[in-house]
């Protein structure tokens, strides 16, 4: 009886293991971060997806480079990382889109720049989070060396850096800056000086990242099955 009990108790532990995927996130407000309202958008509608195909996700928050390294480690419980951009590359696979970032600069309200074209940017300090992809076109000019970007560790950085004058502008989502703005009180000092740029760069769609494997193909499948079954317009309505 009790080796009866004690196979069930396994047979049951390995159901919820199987139940249960892992993904990786970092903390970028109001889509993601741990101490976030169900710990923000992005993480909202990917679990309900998962949930409507009856799977719990969790999601463990990291820097953002590492969070990337991990979920691309073969061995590695996690089996993606998100919201991305969707790039080029053959380690990961793409969801179904989750959402939409508004992607422009932020400027200092007193100074604001003007440009007609992404390369009239060289002459202007441009900061970026590091490990971030931006836009394709502003990528390949900072790869080429045409507009020389200072690459920080986060967005809050950079806002208080263009703040303070030590960059004309920088890279963000204009989500992003506003929920900063409203809630980091690092900025409160500052944040009467900046501003978004009325000008985007981009809207880019925001997806999960699943490794490029047999099992990441396997769960990018169910997410996206899951995806069509919640009302996605009404979290992102809800975000707003």
């Amino acid at each position: 009886m009790k080796n009866l009990l004690f196979l069930n108790m396994l047979l049951f532990s390995k159901l919820v293991v199987a139940e249960t995927i892992y993904l990786t996130s970092l903390h970028w407000p109001p889509y993601s971060g741990e101490a976030l309202n169900q710990q923000g958008t992005s993480v909202a509608i990917a679990k309900a997806a998962f949930k409507a195909e009856g799977y719990e996700l969790v999601v463990d928050f990291f820097p953002w480079s590492r969070a990337v390294k991990i979920a691309s480690n073969e061995n590695s419980k996690y089996i993606g990382y998100f919201p991305e951009y969707k790039f080029e590359t053959t380690a990961f696979v793409f969801s179904e889109p989750m959402g939409v970032s508004p992607l422009g600069l932020v400027q200092k309200s007193s100074n604001p720049i003007t440009f007609s074209t992404i390369e009239e940017l060289k002459s202007k300090r441009i900061g970026v989070v590091q490990d971030y992809i931006n836009t394709k076109e502003l990528d390949d000019l900072i790869a080429k060396g045409v507009i020389q970007a200072d690459a920080v560790q986060s967005d809050v950085i950079n806002v208080k850096k263009v703040g303070t004058d030590r960059l004309d502008a920088a890279v963000i989502d204009a989500n992003v800056l506003e929920f900063l703005i409203q809630t980091d009180k690092s900025l409160s000092g500052i944040k009467h000086n900046v501003e978004m740029h009325k000008q985007l760069l981009e809207y880019k769609k925001l997806y999960i990242a699943f490794r490029n494997d047999d099992k990441g193909r396997k769960w990018q499948a169910i997410y996206n099955r899951g995806l069509t079954k919640i009302d996605l317009v009404n979290f992102l309505n809800q975000a707003q």
